[in-house]
């Protein structure tokens, strides 16, 4: 049987019906059905229990999805150990990453990468956090940009650097007067206790992502629960939504120093300084073709020059 065959029955059980699968993986739905009566013909039992929508594996399904699993992870990592012996630093690559990562980080590393490994095939893969975490373990994405906290049983992982989290309020609210509070995040910001802004909405993130849980935990440091305006997965729309007068917001100074919104906003300090550090993770264990070692060290080298810069 072929591999690709099991990523078939992979995506008809990851999209819950054939139609979507087949629309997914660019093939006709009766093809599709055909191809999956023609494995279970072989394995002697169906895969699925076809009067649950949406489609779910019986036993013997769920067997053969764990085994079509070790058997991809099996044949790519060979895949990977033959593009290694035919030569250094060739093939294909998937990359996880954040938007945001994908925009204020990536970019300016990736021409230099390019420049230095044009044998290596890159594709990034976008997702919120507790997604991209999921896919490197599944063996869909090969590296993530990730931050801590990473389960270390389940992730070997590289730190590249870490990224101040700053308070962003908008220009108008009462503290911002107070305070003194400046519209421009670079130099030394005032420090303001977390705690003040127990009365004011704030703009979160969404559960998937980081963010969204250290802004609960530094509140919950400041002795209040935060009043939750809304949440967004974006980063750049939950600082200008608190640029425009929204409620406040917890952003890394990554992003206050490249994404500047029309409306400037204020900022501050927090007095524990919380810092959030950024890694490179892949799964523990898995086999690291020459491409993504190079890719690895390529990028701590590149963190490393940018903070002997600043």
């Amino acid at each position: 049987m072929e591999t690709r065959h099991f990523h078939y029955i992979r995506t008809i059980y990851e999209a819950g019906s054939i139609s979507r699968a087949a629309q997914q993986l660019y093939i006709s739905q009766p093809s599709l059905s055909q191809l999956l009566k023609n494995i279970e013909k072989k394995v002697g039992a169906p895969l699925f229990d076809r009067s649950i929508q949406p489609l779910r594996p019986t036993t013997i399904g769920r067997k053969y999805l764990a085994a079509a699993k070790h058997i991809m992870e099996i044949d790519a990592e060979f895949r990977q150990y033959v593009e290694d012996e035919l030569g250094c630093a060739q093939g294909n690559l998937i990359v996880g990453s954040s938007p945001f990562r994908s925009t204020y980080f990536l970019a300016s590393f990736l021409p230099q990468f390019q420049t230095q490994y044009p044998g290596i095939r890159l594709q990034l893969a976008e997702h919120t956090s507790k997604r991209l975490e999921e896919a490197v373990l599944s063996g869909d994405v090969d590296l993530i940009i990730a931050t801590q906290p990473v389960d270390t049983e389940a992730f070997s992982c590289a730190e590249l650097y870490a990224e101040e989290m700053i308070l962003v309020l908008p220009a108008k609210h009462p503290l911002a007067k107070a305070y003194d509070l400046p519209q421009d995040c670079r130099g030394n910001l005032p420090v303001l206790p977390i705690s003040l802004l127990k009365d004011t909405p704030f703009i979160q993130m969404h559960s998937e992502q980081k963010l969204h849980h250290q802004l609960l935990s530094i509140c919950e440091e400041g002795g209040f629960t935060p009043k939750i305006y809304l949440q967004t997965r974006s980063m750049e729309t939950a600082l200008t939504l608190a640029s425009a007068g929204l409620g406040a917001t917890l952003m890394p100074m990554t992003l206050l120093r490249a994404f500047h919104p029309q409306t400037p906003p204020c900022f501050a300090a927090l007095p524990t300084r919380p810092c959030r550090h950024a890694l490179v993770a892949w799964r523990k264990k898995a086999y690291l073709s020459h491409a993504a070692r190079a890719f690895i060290d390529s990028l701590v080298n590149y963190c490393r020059d940018k903070g002997d810069e600043s």
